[in-house]
């Protein structure tokens, strides 16, 4: 086909992985199409399966694979390509996605300031019912739930309207454990019993979307919102995943910086707050809009910026505004004798013993539900300049969580390079499913290998 059209090459890698399903059961491409453009099928007509082998995203895989698709229209999802060919895929795709977003009503029961999903907007006329269907909602957890790793538990609208929304949560996770779930919510809908059940649910991570410290800066973007009921629901989560001595649900607080909240005196307060509550995650967020409300303090490149760099959401995984959250390590590696490289033969097992300092104030679980989250050490193979070769090249257990400011001792085996040479390892931790302890700013060890 002729990219003629296009004024930009791009790929994406949503058609490979994703699918959406809208409150009244149509199947769009991505996240970012609140008004339901793009729709590749109809999950009340055809079966998971059936759309994600249909004609429509199969040629649409084709289109990306030379280079660009009409079918993806503004979509800001797109990755540009500059003058290299475009990354070809397999059009032999699995048989169902890895994962799911499912949209319970693209209804809010708050407005917030010229978002796209506000009730003023008209976006609940785009859909053709407003609630999503709970049979139709069981028949397509039921029909990809074994191939799903993850399901997205939002889209637009405020999920947790719908009044079965919990009991949605709890069905995915009785049918199919193993997929992880997660929910993004203003907080507003529940009472605190049913806030308390929800975090039974099985549910792996909520985000609370609250921006703002008090209610006087907190309702100027949530209008119409509860600055003490969204922090009470928060509470109330947070005390009875301690109340059941549990590890799930991961609890976030994702906060947008705005002019009107953006001062030391209303960021601290909502890190204080975190801390009491007891939740995993403080993170602030950057916008552009609304065009005469987004924080120009924190914009990309400037001192202020830097100065929370790793305490923004889309940072890294691990970044933490909630003081001494941050993961933070100091890893040795041990030799006998004074500094030198590290000597194996070709494809040799080699054990090298380590000690691994908590250089923050959360401790290091070496176990997890599910195994997400855990901490590893691991070794990621480099060239000798440093450019990395292999990032899973070997990976070691705890003996035991390491609580902070304690230092603990772990080997770890690797097993050398085929081909004789000059190589680094780099040391580093990581939360396992998350993200390594570099990407927020930890240090690293990285030491010479030489192989014979």
């Amino acid at each position: 086909m002729s990219l003629n059209f296009l004024a930009t090459r791009f790929t994406c890698t949503w058609p490979w992985s994703t699918l959406v399903m809208l409150c009244d059961g149509r199947i769009v491409c991505g996240c970012a199409d609140p008004y339901g453009h793009r729709v590749l099928g109809d999950a009340r007509v055809a079966g998971i399966s059936e759309i994600w082998k249909d004609t429509t995203i199969s040629a649409l895989r084709a289109d990306l694979n030379a280079g660009g698709s009409k079918f993806c229209g503004d979509c800001p999802l797109k990755l540009p390509l500059k003058s290299d060919p475009a990354p070809v895929r397999s059009l032999d795709v699995a048989r169902l996605p890895s994962r799911m977003y499912i949209e319970c009503t693209a209804a809010c029961n708050i407005s917030c300031t010229e978002a796209c999903c506000a009730p003023e907007t008209g976006i609940t006329k785009t859909r053709q019912t407003g609630m999503l269907d709970f049979d139709l909602f069981k028949r397509v957890v039921d029909e990809a739930g074994s191939d799903l790793g993850r399901i997205d538990f939002f889209n637009y609208g405020e999920a947790f309207l719908h009044k079965r929304a919990i009991e949605m949560c709890e069905y995915i996770k009785s049918r199919f454990p193993h997929i992880y779930l997660y929910t993004s919510t203003n907080g507003l809908m529940f009472t605190e019993d049913s806030a308390r059940r929800l975090a039974r649910s099985g549910i792996d991570e909520v985000t609370f979307s609250i921006d703002g410290a008090s209610q006087g800066t907190y309702e100027k973007y949530r209008q119409r919102g509860r600055f003490d009921i969204a922090i009470r629901n928060l509470r109330a989560m947070a005390d009875e995943k301690q109340r059941l001595r549990r590890d799930l649900p991961v609890l976030n607080w994702r906060y947008i910086l705005f002019t009107w909240n953006d001062s030391d005196e209303e960021m601290d307060r909502a890190r204080k707050l975190a801390m009491e509550i007891g939740i995993d995650r403080l993170s602030w967020e950057i916008t552009d809009h609304p065009e005469n409300a987004y924080s120009r303090r924190f914009t990309p490149g400037t001192p202020a910026f830097e100065s929370i760099r790793q305490e923004i959401w889309d940072t890294s995984n691990l970044g933490n505004a909630i003081p001494g959250a941050t993961p933070r390590a100091r890893i040795e590696v041990k030799q006998l004798f004074r500094p030198r490289p590290l000597k194996a033969r070709a494809a040799a097992r080699v054990m090298i013993k380590t000690q691994v300092e908590n250089a923050c104030k959360r401790p290091f679980p070496a176990q997890a539900t599910y195994g997400r989250r855990l901490v590893r050490l691991g070794a990621q193979l480099c060239d000798e300049n440093g450019n990395v070769l292999e990032r899973d090249f070997a990976r070691a257990w705890l003996p035991d969580t390491i609580e902070p400011g304690e230092r603990m001792t772990v080997p770890i085996q690797i097993v050398a390079p085929k081909v004789p040479g000059r190589y680094a390892l780099k040391f580093d931790l990581v939360s396992e499913g998350i993200d390594w302890f570099e990407a927020c700013g930890s240090p690293t060890t990285v030491k010479e290998l030489v192989v014979k």
